[in-house]
């Protein structure tokens, strides 16, 4: 895979460095690397006497962070815990963050703990689809949605596992993927954040959760962010437990005025096939860091979000046909010994 070309060049760092310096409330102490995204994207954590702070180095040639601040502020106005944007330059690509520090969700959740996490995270999510209007943020439309599916025969089928669709499997194909665009696009719309899950929501001090990653924020199915987050690639819990979040979150978006279905029923499976909507996708990503970007770990994953899709067609008329592509693939895949 190609180094990104921002990861190859010294003499950037030098400039984020630099500005870095001369935006901080007190002199930098030292620069680590915090993480990086799967885009272009890195973080670095400054620190001062002052304490901690996030610069962000996102090369303009690869990426916008106009996004980025308009999203911020969005949610932020909202009431959601977001980055504070401390300094900007869009020329450069960098950006000066409040610091949430490094415990993820993912690594505070434990039988003790999520409840309180994931019932804190249900409330900022309702602060935020709350805050909805109409040409705000890009459409979740028909076009997206289909691009995405598009990704498991493209990534997952055709490079991850080497498998090539006959006439009538194609068909089966278009047409689930029909029927799910279907459904999804009934759905009230709300604002999204698009990857609301255990890695991107932030153990905080304070205002739980924090959140991060929501630049390529949409408006779209308002039950999207919670397949996100309670059909987890990284992490699972019972679905009784699960169900008891979902019936949590309904009730108070009911009590709000959001426009959630009257039958819990209904609800439900809304997001279930938003969740097979959004696992047909994430095989797919997955796939494509691994074969494109040279990202390997994100295999390991893929049996989870595999049985979370599995087990939504198996309840639901309209997806039988796909699970039984699904058993196909499966077999095919254990007849040539492929492991994740």
């Amino acid at each position: 895979m190609e180094r990104p070309e921002h990861l190859v060049q010294p003499e950037r760092i030098e400039r984020l460095t630099a500005w870095a310096s001369a935006v901080l409330p007190a002199p930098l102490l030292d620069l680590q690397t915090a993480s990086a995204d799967a885009s272009f994207r890195r973080y670095f954590r400054a620190h001062t006497a002052a304490g901690s702070f996030i610069v962000m180095d996102a090369p303009p040639s690869h990426e916008d962070c106009k996004p980025f601040i308009h999203v911020a502020r969005l949610f932020r106005a909202a009431g959601a815990n977001t980055p504070e944007i401390l300094a900007e330059n869009l020329a450069e690509g960098f950006l000066l963050l409040s610091d949430f520090g490094d415990t993820t969700y993912l690594a505070a959740l434990d039988e003790n703990s999520a409840d309180r996490l994931y019932l804190d995270a249900n409330a900022a999510l309702i602060k935020i689809q709350l805050a909805s209007r109409p040409d705000e943020l890009p459409p979740y439309d028909a076009e997206l949605l289909l691009r995405e599916m598009r990704l498991f025969p493209d990534w997952y089928l055709a490079r991850h596992l080497d498998i090539q669709l006959n006439d009538e499997q194609r068909n089966t194909l278009d047409t689930t993927f029909d029927r799910i665009l279907a459904n999804n696009l009934a759905q009230p719309r709300v604002y999204v954040h698009r990857d609301w899950h255990s890695r991107n929501l932030m153990l905080t001090d304070a205002d739980n959760p924090g959140v991060l990653d929501f630049q390529d924020a949409v408006y779209g199915p308002i039950t999207y962010d919670l397949a996100s987050i309670y059909k987890d690639a990284y992490i699972r819990w019972d679905e009784e437990r699960v169900l008891d979040w979902l019936v949590r979150y309904w009730e108070a978006a009911r009590k709000s005025g959001l426009p959630v279905h009257a039958d819990f029923g209904e609800f439900y499976r809304d997001f279930e096939w938003m969740g097979a909507q959004r696992h047909i996708k994430v095989l797919g990503i997955f796939a494509r860091l691994c074969h494109r970007d040279g990202k390997t770990a994100y295999l390991k994953d893929m049996p989870l979000v595999m049985d979370y899709l599995r087990r939504a067609c198996a309840r639901y008329n309209g997806l039988g046909d796909f699970l039984r592509l699904l058993d196909h693939i499966e077999g095919k895949q254990a007849a040539v010994g492929y492991t994740f």
